[in-house]
């Protein structure tokens, strides 16, 4: 890939921090948008818009079109059976929110037990503890190595004949590791079992087949794979959307209304209840055509050998901590160095231009199990380049001096 020429279709990339040129390195936390992804917003506020479904006239028909076909892409990016299975929502966050509740309020009874990973995101954790607290679930937690691989003997022991779901990250947003999802997906169909998966970290980085991992539920975020904010999917298999009850009511989640009772609509739409981001769904198009020209094999070849670069590149820094050493790792790298803060270390590294994610990440009990509060994370994307990965080492030494 032509790095240079990716990076003009990225206009925020060439300004400048404190008087020097930006470095993004947190881009597990959101990646920055190309051109086309912000020109496809304005476009259709300027020439298309009008409310979705229902509308007779042509603006609202065109919508329509515009708002369904971004459907058909996200079905062929992940290679999803069908439109029926893609479920617009609200990002990774809502998605695993909405199938707590549809799940937990068809499926789930007091003893009733939901196994989830050590290195689950807060958003794979906290609804479940929802859940544990109304319902009376357990949850049943799969332990991992220090090197960040989870233990996949003691995760087929956790099941019994009260396990009705598995929640697992396809790809830790601390430690990078690839889970290998697939056998743990075949693992829990053994035991009639079916499995959520997290792709927040998954899909912006490597080709995903819902079909062929054999998922159940799989959930992204648009703007973690260079689309707008406030949009994303939960891929569901056609059969058990079809037998879990709505999420919320209202608008076009409706077949008919009466006070007597209401029926729903048909899949997909008995879970996207009032007026669908149609905006943010037709952008998220354009982005995912964006990569998928780029091609994932090849942003996967690329970030991988970035990511190799990096890891050698801070492993010479005196006192360097990385956490999370897979042998199958995502586009992530967290550590420390020496007794610096990573508050402080972060801070100190913005002043340079450079921008890294600092904290906890949103998975405390991640960093409970590496007996840390929190770390610095560089996180990669296809835009990135040595160049950059030399001026954050240069940068974390000069902080090191100074410490």
């Amino acid at each position: 890939m032509d790095i240079q020429k990716i990076r003009e279709d990225f206009p925020i990339l060439s300004r400048t921090v404190y008087g020097k040129p930006l470095v993004y390195f947190d881009n597990g936390a959101t990646t920055q948008k190309p051109r086309c992804v912000v020109d496809a917003i304005a476009e259709e506020y300027y020439s298309v818009n009008a409310n979705v479904h229902r509308g007779v006239h042509f603006l609202s028909q065109q919508a329509t079109e515009l708002h369904e076909g971004a459907r058909e892409t996200v079905r062929k990016f992940i290679n999803a059976r069908s439109t029926s299975e893609i479920v617009f929502t609200r990002g990774t966050t809502e998605s695993i929110n909405l199938l707590a509740s549809s799940f937990g309020e068809a499926f789930l009874r007091e003893g009733d037990e939901v196994i989830v990973s050590v290195m689950e995101h807060h958003s794979d954790i906290v609804p479940w503890q929802l859940l544990r607290d109304r319902r009376g679930i357990v949850i049943r937690v799969i332990p991992m190595t220090d090197r960040g691989e989870l233990l996949t003997d003691a995760y087929a022991a956790l099941f019994n004949e009260r396990t009705r779901l598995v929640c697992v990250t396809h790809v830790s947003n601390v430690l990078g590791t690839v889970n290998p999802v697939r056998e743990m997906i075949a693992t829990a169909h053994a035991h009639g079992v079916p499995v959520l998966v997290d792709g927040a970290q998954a899909v912006p980085h490597m080709a995903v087949d819902v079909q062929a991992l054999d998922a159940d539920f799989y959930a992204f975020s648009g703007h973690k794979v260079y689309g707008p904010t406030g949009v994303g999917v939960l891929y569901g298999k056609e059969e058990w959307l079809d037998r879990l009850p709505p999420y919320q009511g209202g608008g076009e989640m409706i077949q008919h209304v009466s006070f007597e009772r209401t029926t729903f609509n048909e899949l997909p739409y008995k879970f996207e209840a009032g007026t669908p981001d149609y905006i943010g769904t037709h952008a998220l198009a354009r982005a995912l055509d964006y990569v998928s020209a780029l091609g994932m094999d090849q942003i996967d070849a690329y970030e991988q050998e970035l990511t190799r670069y990096a890891t050698e590149r801070l492993r010479s820094i005196e006192g360097m901590r990385i956490f999370g050493e897979a042998p199958h790792k995502g586009s992530v790298i967290s550590f420390l160095v020496g007794n610096i803060h990573h508050f402080d270390l972060g801070t100190l590294l913005d002043r340079l231009g450079i921008a890294v994610r600092t904290g906890h990440h949103c998975a405390q009990p991640l960093m409970q199990r590496l007996g840390i509060e929190g770390t610095v994370r560089a996180s990669f994307s296809f835009y990135n380049t040595k160049e950059e990965v030399d001026t954050l080492v240069a940068g974390i030494e000069r902080v090191r001096h100074m410490f």
